[in-house]
């Protein structure tokens, strides 16, 4: 043997050679973060690495091995227009991410990791179109745009199934008027619905003060009449309080500068001069 090696070392080498590739095929090291799928002449076989990492075996030139990868993927979507409810078309920008759970489905529809993320991203810009489509512009710009990612998320997931795919998480990272001309009159068209509102708001509270100032001149008017009836001195005194007031205290309730050139025996100065008595 070893005579036959000396005189063929090239042949030797080239046995030698073959023997470790075949080994070397025969070993499937499973890291932690891929899972393998065993396809046997196309067929697929057992899924290797699934719970736990480490060195499996394979049949040599037999068996091929597909790696899927255990991590998060992510789906980013093309900028597209959508049309809200009220008539805004949105430059919408959005992505998803997702986790292959099944590699067998995944290999029966798909192949491959790459034609999955190729086949859910048509559906995720149609997704986001059908539910931006339900909704105005302000509910992207309130809390309720969380339950539209939500929504977005399960219509997503329904499809996503068929290929051993879970969507973790949708998300729109921009959505923006488009510049120009119809941002102008998107913006004009909110300006004068705010200011509609802001009109509508403002005539409203001007009824309701109307009411009230009403309701409390009526019910003065009852207390002076009462307080009159029963005690005429002291409406007398009260009257001429408050013509004092306008007339040496300002709108400030800070005292003002006031000439006045009356006789002493002026009905208006008697709560000075007399302490009210004629």
């Amino acid at each position: 043997m070893i005579d036959t090696i000396m005189r063929r070392p090239i042949l030797s080498a080239v046995l030698v050679l073959l023997v470790l590739f075949t080994i070397l095929s025969s070993v499937a090291i499973i890291p932690e973060t891929r899972q393998a799928l065993i396809v046997r002449f196309g067929q697929p076989e057992r899924i290797l690495g699934r719970t736990e990492a480490g060195i499996n075996w394979r049949l040599p030139f037999v068996e091929n091995t597909i790696w899927v990868d255990k991590r998060l993927r992510e789906i980013d979507m093309e900028r597209q227009q959508v049309l809200s409810t009220d008539q805004l078309r949105l430059e919408v920008d959005a992505f998803a991410r997702y986790r292959i759970v099944d590699p067998l489905r995944m290999y029966i529809r798909a192949r491959s990791e790459e034609r999955v993320g190729e086949a859910l991203r048509p559906i995720l810009g149609s997704q986001l179109r059908n539910e931006l489509g339900r909704r105005p512009f302000a509910d992207l710009l309130s809390p309720e745009r969380q339950g539209v990612m939500e929504n977005i998320r399960r219509g997503l997931e329904r499809t996503a199934r068929q290929y051993g795919v879970e969507i973790v998480d949708v998300r729109i990272k921009s959505a923006d008027l488009p510049d120009g001309t119809p941002l102008e009159s998107a913006y004009q068209r909110m300006r004068t619905a705010r200011e509609q509102e802001a009109r509508s708001i403002r005539a409203e509270g001007s009824k309701q003060a109307q009411i009230i100032r009403a309701e409390a001149d009526a019910q003065a008017a009852r207390t002076y009449a009462n307080s009159f009836g029963k005690d005429p001195a002291f409406y007398d005194f009260y009257r001429a309080m408050q013509a004092y007031q306008r007339t040496f205290v300002g709108e400030d309730g800070k005292a003002r500068p006031t000439t006045v050139v009356l006789s002493p025996q002026n009905d208006f100065l008697r709560e000075f001069t007399q302490g009210g008595a004629r």
